[in-house]
């Protein structure tokens, strides 16, 4: 068993964890089926693994030399590549739980328009889920996760989506590629942050 292979099966059979990843974080491995067939542009396989609470899909992908990076794919057209494992893509997701719209509100993925959104989000998040630190500690004990600085994290994020091309570029079975994750957003065009 692979160390991948051991933590989907401690994410199922842990207690509680399958569905406090799916409540808090949006990560349902009992979700793993992707609105249209897709592929990467390698041509590597993609095993669905877990979906999120929109229609997304996280994607293991078997890379010829061995390594399953992980690539996520929206219901609304953009995908790639959000780290080289799951065990760091599980870091990020619980660690950075708002790290879709630090995406979306990255003025084309620029670091520290990424870190100004996520603090705005985290404090959003707090007041809206006060018990959310508890959730991420219970995950990262559980799974063995690292619980890192959101600037570390924000910092891996960016790094994975950038490499996203040319080998993790989500395509469509008619060929259509999907967007980049990187949003054109800044956090001045949200309203509700100014």
């Amino acid at each position: 068993m692979t160390s991948t292979d051991h933590l989907l099966a401690l994410i199922r059979d842990t207690p509680g964890i399958a569905d406090l990843l799916h409540s808090s974080f949006e990560f349902g491995v009992f979700r793993n089926e992707h609105g249209e067939a897709v592929r990467v542009s390698s041509g590597a396989a993609l095993e669905a693994i877990a979906g999120d609470w929109a229609g997304g899909t996280f994607f293991l992908c078997h890379d010829e030399d061995g390594r399953r990076p992980v690539v996520f794919a929206s219901s609304e057209g953009q995908g790639g590549l959000i780290a080289d494992d799951l065990k760091a893509a599980l870091e990020i997701i619980t660690g950075l739980a708002v790290w879709q719209d630090c995406l979306k509100f990255s003025d084309g993925g620029r670091s520290e328009v990424m870190e100004a959104t996520a603090s705005l989000l985290e404090g959003d998040l707090i007041r809206d889920e006060p018990k959310i630190a508890e959730h991420r500690a219970r995950i990262a004990a559980a799974l063995s996760l690292r619980q890192v600085s959101v600037t570390e994290l924000v910092s891996r994020l960016q790094s994975a989506v950038a490499r996203t091309e040319p080998g993790h570029v989500v395509v469509t079975e008619s060929g259509d590629e999907y967007e980049s994750l990187f949003g054109t957003f800044l956090p001045t065009d949200n309203p509700s942050w100014r």
